[in-house]
Order: structure tokens, then sequence, then C-alpha cells
């Protein structure tokens, strides 16, 4: 098709989230046009989850052989990058193309619109000067971009985003890491892993400030024994960039220096550049507003990190299925974001779910509080080098039930699903503790969290 389209549904946007709902509704038979400027996948796809966490299961091979003396013999290491950026270029992104993802969806009958697409009108897109009418309405999936800081000096150097670390041919000499958030965090350790002298300025008070201060502290601990130098709670001034480097004025006075630089310093989005406002969206808001079946207004849904629900695929897809679903007509259960699990996947992990403590006693929550340490339980004992880690419980002590919890370690991410359930559930805490926890496994330091619990008798039948 070459002129004006009419189409049921027109997705703005085609990540995660964008391809969830363009899959969906094509296969109930309606007629969907679905608009990418970049590539169908996006940020997770190409540069992000799937790419990073291949650098990271590297670095994370790299680390278990050096810790092969006094466990399993000896063992001589000799990082090599170029097969990481193989298999990424090859395995992972497919030479970054996205021809079967897009031949994918065109044979289930998707009109994919390659173009920057903008809401010109109610139930309208334009993608250069093509206007795509929706009979239904939009669905808005148009994601995320890095946040770059508004530093004195920063602007016009060669900085990276993540999306040059993923897809750098060589590791630095040196690298300064702008943000000690989760991609900030996991990519450091990765680079450090493969020799580069790494640096982290965090302007908050410590490492991964949205989860809980030990699992940040523990991260540090690692770090400083991985020979990665952190600075927190301090801003950085200036940047100047010349033929030897980047040097960072932080806000004490010192001056750090590398080769490279990495902003990693969260997301943002330009709800403007869509012509958000001419779907009657507030253009000037952070993110679109919507409510628990995703509509954002007449004939309009968003999904994804658009929404401000947090940046995370499942999120995405999450609410992908439940934008579809009001679409068609067909109900189902409404969005709750109780239980959003989130997973920093660095060594060791750090898994997330719900409220932190401090969020929960800001929420008024009378709070109880469980905590164990990895390495004292026998799976952490018998693990050894690497056996870092925690599980923290955050209860509802009026409810008797978890509202959020943290599971770190060498399995982190995957002991957090039986905390996702418990908190999404409600479960007693009661009944938690008259579970059976399989010996010896790294989920069982749950059950030794749980004990740390100031509890009050309850009966686990109620």
């Amino acid at each position: 098709m070459t002129g004006d389209g009419a189409y049921d549904v027109v997705v703005l946007g085609m990540g995660p989230g964008g391809e969830g709902v363009a899959g969906r509704l094509a296969e109930a038979g309606l007629g969907v046009a679905a608009v990418e400027a970049g590539l169908i996948g996006g940020e997770c796809a190409y540069w992000g989850c799937v790419p990073s966490k291949m650098m990271v299961r590297a670095a994370d091979l790299l680390a278990e052989a050096r810790r092969v003396p006094g466990v399993a013999g000896s063992v001589r290491v000799t990082p090599a990058w170029t097969p990481v950026i193989d298999r990424i270029t090859g395995e992972g992104t497919d030479d970054w193309s996205d021809a079967d993802r897009a031949e994918h969806f065109e044979s289930a009958g998707v009109e994919v619109v390659r173009g920057r697409g903008r809401i010109t009108g109610p139930r309208e897109v334009t993608v250069d000067g093509r206007r795509l009418r929706a009979r239904r309405g939009i669905v808005v999936a148009t994601g995320t971009t890095p946040a770059v800081p508004p530093i004195d000096g920063l602007e016009g150097t060669p900085y990276w985003t993540n999306r040059d670390a993923v897809v750098a041919r060589r590791v630095p000499e040196s690298l300064i890491v702008l943000g000690g958030g989760a991609v900030g965090c996991e990519l450091a350790q990765v680079f450090a892993r493969f020799g580069a002298r790494v640096t982290i300025v965090e302007g908050a008070g410590r490492l991964l400030p949205r989860e809980e201060p030990e699992a940040g502290a523990l991260l540090a601990r690692v770090f400083a024994g991985e020979r990665v130098e952190t600075h927190t709670g301090v801003a950085v001034e200036r940047v100047r960039h010349d033929g030897d480097g980047f040097a960072l004025t932080l806000g004490d006075g010192r001056i750090l220096r590398a080769a490279h630089l990495l902003v990693a310093t969260g997301r943002s989005v330009d709800l403007a550049a869509i012509g958000a406002g001419n779907a009657g969206l507030d253009e000037k808001a952070r993110f679109v507003e919507v409510d628990d079946r995703m509509r954002a207004g007449d004939g309009v849904w968003a999904v994804g990190d658009v929404t401000g629900r947090g940046a995370y695929t499942h999120v995405a897809v999450y609410q992908g299925r439940i934008a579809a679903r009001d679409i068609l007509g067909e109900g189902g259960p409404a969005a709750d974001y109780r239980a959003v699990p989130r997973v920093t996947f660095t060594d060791p992990e750090v898994g997330a779910v719900g409220m932190t403590e401090r969020e929960a006693r800001e929420a008024g929550i009378e709070v109880r509080v469980g905590f164990a340490a990895l390495g004292d339980s026998a799976r952490g004992w018998i693990h050894g080098p690497g056996h870092e880690g925690l599980v923290k419980l955050v209860e509802d002590a009026r409810r008797g039930v978890l509202v959020g919890a943290t599971s770190s370690g060498p399995a982190g991410g995957e002991v957090l699903g039986a905390l996702v359930v418990a908190v999404q559930n409600e479960i007693p805490t009661a009944r938690l503790r008259h579970m059976m926890y399989a010996y010896p496994t790294f989920h069982r330091a749950v059950e030794d969290a749980l004990e740390t619990l100031d509890h009050r008798q309850a009966d686990i039948n109620t």
C-alpha cells in the first residue's frame, strides 16, 4: 500500500510491547499497521536485554574460571573480547537486522510501516507524509531513549550510551561509568572483568539506589574486590574531552580521568516528538498516564516504558496483553503492579519485587523485616567463592503478608520467582514458614530470612 490507509489499529513503536499488541490483534483478524523507525524488537532485542546479558554471561564465565584455585585445581584465564562481540553480532542480533521479525509480522497480516511516526490527529498517525487512520485507535509503544544529564561540557563529546557499549569492538583501557543503577553496574562489571580499569560515579548515596541499601552495599564490596572504583553521593560538575580521553570534575574537586565515558543515568520520554498532544495527551508529562486497561484517552492506549511503570520487557509484554484484550473487548484481569519483579544481572545478581523497606514505611505500613546472608546458608558454604548474597523480606505486620523482597546471589533472579508468587498472591508468612524448602538450595535462605521475622503466632490454616 502506498497511499493513505485505514486500519483498525495503528501501533506506534514495535518494541516488545508493540510486538505483542500487533501480533495479537492481527491474529484476531483486525487490520493492523505497525510503525517503527528503528528495528522491530526495539532496545531489548538489539541493545538491551539480549546482547547485554550475552556480555554478562561471558564476564561471569571469566569470574568463575578465576575461582577455580583452591576449589578445583588451577586454570589460566586469558580474556578475549572478539568472541563476545561476534556472538552478539551473529547469534544475538543477526548483525542488527530485523528482516526475519518483519517477515514474521507481515506473514501474520500486520503491515509494517518504516519511518518515524507522529500522531497528527485523533486516531491518525503520519509517517513521512503518509496518513494512517485507525478506526478503533492508536497504541503508543514508543519506549524511551537514554537520558543525558545537562553537565557542563558533556554535550558534543564522544561519550557512550548503552548502545555504544554493546557494539564496542574493543575493551577500553579505562572507563568511567556515570550512573550506578542496573545498567551502569552491569556494564561496569563486564568491562572490568575483561581488563578495563573502571570507575563508577553515582550521585545518590549508594549503588542501585532504587533497591534496598543492603544490596547496594553488597555490590560495592564485591566491586572493590574486583578493583572497580566507586564514588557515590557526589555529582559531576564538568566534563572535558581531549586527545587523551575524558576528565570529569566532581563536586568535591576531585578529577577522574579515563579513555572512555559511559553515560548510564536513566531513560527519558519525549511525548512532544510523537505528537501526543494531538491525541489529547499531555506532552509535558514525564510519561503517558494510563488506567488499569492501558487506556490513555479516547481511542488511545499505551504500553511499555512510555507508561512509566518500569522499564522492563516483562512489564511491556504484560501491558500489551491487557491492551489487546481491551481493544478486542475480551475483558480479563486488570493491571496489577504490586509484584513487579526486577533483576540487576551483576554477579551477584540482585533480584527484587514489590516495595523496599523504606517504601513500605513511607506508605504507612507497619513493617517487619527478615534477613539472611547467603554465605551463612548451607548452599552458600558449599558454593564457596562467589557465594556473596542475601535475602531480605519486607512484611506488612498487620496483615502478615510480604509486600516486598530482595534476593541477591549467584541465582538471585531465579530465587526471586518464589518471592514474586508470595507477594503477588499475598500468601501469609505463617504459611511460608511452614513450607518445605529443598536442601541444600540457594532458595532455602528464604526460610532462614522468614525465621528472623519478629513473628506473632498465627494459625497457618487461616
